[in-house]
């Protein structure tokens, strides 16, 4: 048997939850970013929450993995850390280019919402379902970054330097798509992935990183 056909239900699962909560994308920000309609400080802002996330997530991600007892969850998570970091120090480029964040809030509760529940699940949460959970956020957030770049070459002058973390997060992921898989399947074939809390999480993920985006497109709707 092929590694894709053991992976199999991992995989059948995962695209399940996608299809269960495509229905509820509604990012109000990105299309306004990718047809160059919002305002520039806009980005700014994404700069400043962005490098308060990473670091949680940094920190996040280092304690799921010395939390996780089974060893393709450890190696996810352990391969998902240096991302963090690398994705921390490409904002560099961004911050330079759009500036200071002027928002009268900061940090925004509604940016750091995410973060904060990744926090709790590095406390809480089971390995194979905070995996599903987290594969299936990185997807979307794939989507969103792909769009924002575009946007921002084409509508706001920015350059490779200033849209690089937007571009980490679009490159071909199959070594980290790999692991998902692996640790999920894991879970399953050991009764300890629980497919419906690997749903709550993905549910509560994107309810998060929906707030990320529309708390940023309510400030700056003007």
């Amino acid at each position: 048997m092929t590694r894709s056909e053991r992976t199999q239900p991992a995989r059948a699962l995962l695209d399940r939850i996608r299809a269960e909560l495509a229905p509820y994308d509604d990012n109000r920000l990105v299309p306004r970013i990718a047809a160059g309609t919002a305002p520039r400080a806009t980005l700014a802002a994404i700069a400043a929450e962005e490098l308060r996330i990473t670091d949680s997530d940094w920190r996040s991600v280092h304690t799921l993995a010395a939390r996780a007892d089974e060893p393709h969850a450890r190696a996810f998570f352990s391969a998902l850390a240096p991302g963090e970091q690398q994705a921390h120090h490409l904002l560099d480029g961004l911050v330079a280019a759009a500036g200071p964040d002027t928002g009268a809030q900061q940090p925004r509760p509604g940016c750091q919402a995410y973060p904060a529940f990744m926090a709790w699940l590095a406390l809480n949460g089971a390995a194979a379902a905070v995996i599903a959970a987290l594969y299936t956020n990185l997807a979307a957030f794939g989507r969103y970054c792909e769009a924002v770049a575009a946007g921002m070459r084409e509508h706001y002058g920015f350059d490779d330097d200033a849209c690089a973390f937007f571009d980490f997060y679009t490159a071909d992921a199959t070594e980290i798509e790999e692991k998902a898989l692996a640790a999920v399947q894991a879970g399953l074939d050991s009764g300890r992935l629980d497919p419906d809390e690997a749903r709550t999480y993905s549910r509560l993920f994107q309810s998060y990183e929906l707030m990320f985006w529309n708390t940023l497109a309510d400030e700056f709707a003007g």
